[in-house]
């Protein structure tokens, strides 16, 4: 079990990815992974990544097997460094910063917004993303950011849209009101997600 620092304190995070249609109803499944299996790559101005999922500066992460086929970095940008990070222009991405602040380009409203597209040939303006701050960016090939005094650390993630509709209600997520409610009536009787088995003949 996770031991946290001398405190006792520690970061932790749940990332819920919604399936497509085709996948809704399989098993559940976990994957168990050690901070040591994590790959960290450290950039020349010392920027650092580790790759949790997916792929980011020529490292793969160890989870695999998600739809989304997302990409889960936890990225470390040094005091007053600002930084471009590359992102794939077919995904959704955002950050969640958790330590330090600094500001983002080029996200959407209302967190760390960029008033005005770089290149535009207009002023740009910044706002401040601090600790706990979640960052949603517009469509393109990148993110810009520039670290606070205290450096900034975040997670970057992005995925893949599934373009399908979403019925959503505490945690079963499908793709119809009729779903959600055939889920829900599934769990009421004990057989949601339960395999049936088919005794075996002797």
């Amino acid at each position: 079990m996770p031991k946290g620092d001398p405190e006792g304190r520690m970061h932790g995070f749940q990332l819920w990815a919604n399936l497509p249609s085709s996948l809704k109803m399989t098993a559940p499944r976990y994957q168990d992974v050690k901070g040591a299996d994590i790959p960290e790559v450290t950039d020349d101005d010392g920027t650092t990544a580790r790759v949790i999922c997916g792929s980011f500066w020529g490292k793969t992460g160890p989870v695999d097997g998600i739809a989304a086929e997302p990409a889960y970095v936890d990225v470390w940008v040094p005091p007053g460094r600002r930084k471009v990070l590359p992102v794939e222009t077919t995904r959704h991405a955002f950050a969640y910063v958790f330590a330090g602040s600094g500001k983002f380009a080029n996200a959407l409203a209302p967190l760390a917004v960029l008033t005005d597209r770089v290149g535009s040939g207009e002023p740009v303006s910044w706002e401040e993303a601090g600790n706990r701050s979640l960052v949603v960016f517009d469509r393109g090939d990148e993110v810009t950011v520039q670290a606070g005094e205290h450096g900034i650390r975040f997670l970057l993630v992005s995925g893949k849209p599934l373009e399908e509709p979403v019925a959503w209600y505490g945690p079963i997520v499908m793709n119809t009101q009729a779903e959600l409610e055939d889920a829900f009536s599934q769990l009421r009787d004990g057989i949601f997600l339960k395999q049936r088995q088919t005794p075996a003949r002797v």
